[in-house]
């Protein structure tokens, strides 16, 4: 480091530093009196404006070394490079205090009153000037830059915005394409349509024919669908659908099988589950089971079919046009119902013209249809079809699989040909008019043996005197061609449903303890 000879030689420059500090001070104060004076002598002080614009630059020079030193801490080797600065010669300095003069001189007047105008003050006012632009320039820039940041976040918002509300409303809206593809195309219309299914054809050829026909909105749809619900065996042949006929009850309709030739439209249908009675199928015939609606009624009432039921002049009608099936029917005396039994479970179609004596007369129809091929054989083993069909609607309740009834069917008639009773709470309860409905287990077990009725096949060996309950083939098959067994008993397992059989009546009496009345509560 460079020291300075004497304490006046720092003592000199310290003046002469507070001078010019002085002089700046009060350019300064006077600047910011007359600042806006300053700006009408602008072009006639150029050449001083240069001038001191250069002695100010001079200054700023040294005012940032001094800056620069003052922040660091410096070493001797580093302030020996810089020190050169501030050892100026007698005529620099005086040159500056001239300078200064000038400066002092620019600014105050004779009188001691400011300038209006100077080169030092127009210098001020326009190194200001242009930091306050430079401020205000990086102002604008982060300004402008915080909006670009702005405006971009803004627009990702929108966009992903408007990407994932274009693939909600593509989503809604194919959900609701689908789902009104999947409706039926009119639920108000009541037309008929006929449509032919080849035989063969697949499910794509199936949807194209119901969208050709107007009974579906869309093929690709159904297609879909019905592979996805798994609808398959599709039959070939003739339906007659409606277009208020969803793609699940087209579907189904297509499953039951159409037929050989075209047919007139049903209105509905009419179901009657086997082992059902005369009072079971008068509900029955109320309730239309061709659509989903479970509550859709058919034009009939149970009134009506009861009524037409207990005419005689319609059942010896009936025995005339069906001697083969109705001549051994029961009698009235001893009957509940006399066609009881006679009804064949089925699903029955009903058309316009469809009367309530038309519907019970396809019903016996369809049994003397069923049992035509067994006349002959009922015939030569001595037996009538009313006995027939009576031990079938015994067979029909206690047994649940082909092979359980006729074990069953044998050992009624192993107790038959022993003089036996049947003892089937069967008929109890049918003759009681308990049968099909539900009963606890500890009700069976407490039914009434003694009931006096033609019906108790408790107190009265033999047959009752008509069915009980509609049997289904099965059952008549049973009946007809019964195993071969010694058994006399038989008892179900209230649990599983599971038969035991028995020869003796101990041997019974231990199975009815342990898989009966060990279950009851």
């Amino acid at each position: 480091m460079t020291d300075f000879k004497d304490d006046g030689q720092k003592e000199q420059k310290r003046s002469f530093k507070e001078q010019i500090f002085a002089e700046l001070e009060k350019a300064n104060q006077i600047r910011k009196a007359k600042e806006e004076a300053l700006f009408q002598k602008e072009l006639e002080e150029k050449e001083s404006d240069r001038r001191m614009a250069r002695l100010y630059a001079d200054y700023k020079r040294q005012d940032f070394l001094k800056d620069q030193s003052a922040k660091k801490d410096v070493k001797a080797s580093d302030v020996a490079g810089i020190a050169p600065i501030f050892e100026e010669t007698a005529d620099s300095k005086a040159n500056l205090v001239n300078d200064m003069t000038g400066l002092r001189d620019s600014l105050i007047t004779e009188d001691g009153s400011e300038r209006e105008s100077s080169p030092l003050k127009e210098t001020i006012r326009k190194t200001k000037g242009n930091e306050t632009v430079q401020g205000n320039s990086l102002g604008r820039t982060a300004n402008r830059r915080q909006q670009a940041d702005h405006m971009a976040k803004k627009i990702s918002t929108i966009l992903i915005g408007s990407i994932v509300i274009a693939i909600l409303v593509i989503g809604l809206a194919g959900t609701a394409y689908v789902y009104t593809a999947l409706s039926p195309v009119d639920k108000s219309s009541k037309e008929f349509v006929q449509v032919e299914i080849p035989s063969g054809s697949g499910n794509k050829l199936i949807g194209q024919i119901l969208q050709k026909k107007g009974l579906i909105k869309n093929s690709a749809v159904f297609n879909f669908y019905t592979k996805f619900k798994n609808f398959t065996n599709f039959q070939s042949g003739y339906y007659n659908l409606q277009k208020n006929m969803s793609l699940e009850e087209i579907a189904k309709a297509l499953q039951e099988g159409g037929t050989a030739e075209p047919t007139k439209p049903s209105l509905g249908k009419i179901l009657i589950p086997e082992g059902y009675t005369i009072k079971q199928i008068a509900k029955a015939v109320e309730v239309n089971n061709k659509g989903k609606d479970k509550k859709a009624k058919t034009p009939f009432t149970s009134k009506a079919f009861l009524d037409l039921i207990k005419d005689e002049q319609f059942i010896q009608d009936m025995v005339k046009k069906y001697p083969k099936l109705l001549a051994g029917i029961p009698t009235k005396e001893t009957a509940i119902y006399r066609l009881e039994g006679y009804l064949f479970p089925a699903t029955y179609k009903y058309y316009k013209e469809t009367t309530m004596k038309s519907l019970v007369e396809d019903m016996l129809a369809t049994t003397d249809a069923a049992l035509a091929p067994y006349y002959a054989r009922i015939a030569s083993s001595g037996k009538t079809v009313n006995e027939v069909l009576t031990l079938a609607s015994l067979v029909e309740k206690e047994g649940a699989t082909d092979e359980d009834r006729r074990q069953i069917a044998s050992v009624f008639y192993n107790r038959i040909n022993k003089g036996m009773a049947l003892q089937s709470n069967i008929a109890i309860l049918y003759a009681m008019g308990k049968l099909g409905e539900k009963t606890t287990l500890a009700e069976d077990a407490a039914i009434d043996t003694t009931i006096n009725s033609p019906y108790n096949v408790y107190t009265n060996t033999g047959l009752m005197p008509g069915p009980v309950d509609s049997p289904g083939l099965s059952a008549i098959e049973a009946t007809i061609n019964p195993a071969s067994t010694d058994y006399l008993y038989f008892v179900a397992n209230v649990r599983t449903g599971e038969v035991y059989y028995a020869k003796t009546f101990e041997e019974h009496s231990a199975n009815v303890e342990k898989y009966v009345n060990s279950q009851i509560q």
